[in-house]
């Protein structure tokens, strides 16, 4: 006869009585590895569950390989290489150290194979506040008809004037780097840079810090994008 679960528990404790890990010590392996989730942000040795509470486990057996895809919202001030505390995962694109918000990271290494191929291009889209005063007049068509730096075309794919001092920017190639670039061509200083979408998958509600697994749509989606299933 099983143990019944008793409310609030333990995360290794919860994890080793509903049968997703043989022993407490592999519950707590499975959370120092960044494989455990509750309502979508990352456990913690120590942390408790609630009845209400969603666990996701994204491998339940650590010498298995198994896939994984998650959503990060990457703080400022942290570069992603430090950002990133799941074994064998990569970020699929580049956010520098000052900017923040939506990676995707994986440990599937096809996709890997696949990012420097010209046919796989994502849109990104940034929320971007300004420093200096926006000319909205031409601050649109300028952007999105782009420049030409070291012999290659940079533009935006669209752009949004939300006031004198922020403006949404989709990209298809996302470095800041690029952005900059185009903005500069107009005086303009980037103040903040925050990504909120890569193709159909959203930052949402998500704080600084905060992951959630990719599932159902998403992963499909993301998947598709790169010619995979």
């Amino acid at each position: 006869m099983s143990e019944k679960i008793i409310f609030p528990i333990r995360i290794n404790r919860y994890l080793t009585l509903k049968g997703l890990s043989a022993r407490r010590s592999a519950a707590d392996s499975l959370i120092e590895a960044g494989l455990v989730f509750i309502n979508g942000k990352q456990a913690g040795l120590g942390d408790r569950v609630q009845e209400t509470d969603r666990v996701i486990v994204l491998k339940n057996n650590l010498h298995a390989k198994k896939l994984i895809y998650i959503a990060f919202y990457k703080p400022k001030e942290i570069a992603i290489k430090d950002a990133i505390n799941i074994p064998g995962a990569f970020s699929t694109d580049q956010l520098d150290k000052e900017s923040e918000g939506l990676i995707i990271l994986t440990n599937d290494k096809r996709i890997m194979e696949r990012i420097p191929n010209p046919r796989f291009v994502h849109e990104k889209e940034y929320d971007i506040e300004i420093i200096e005063k926006i000319p909205a007049a031409r601050a649109e068509k300028n952007i999105g008809s782009g420049i030409v730096a070291n012999g290659q075309k940079i533009s935006a794919k669209k752009v949004k004037i939300l006031g004198s001092h922020k403006m949404t920017v989709i990209m298809l190639e996302g470095e800041k780097e690029q952005i900059s670039k185009i903005l500069s061509s107009l005086q303009l200083t980037i103040k903040t840079l925050r990504r909120k979408r890569i193709m159909n998958i959203l930052l949402g509600d998500m704080k600084p810090g905060e992951s959630r697994p990719l599932e159902d749509t998403d992963r499909k989606a993301f998947l598709a994008s790169f010619g995979l299933k």
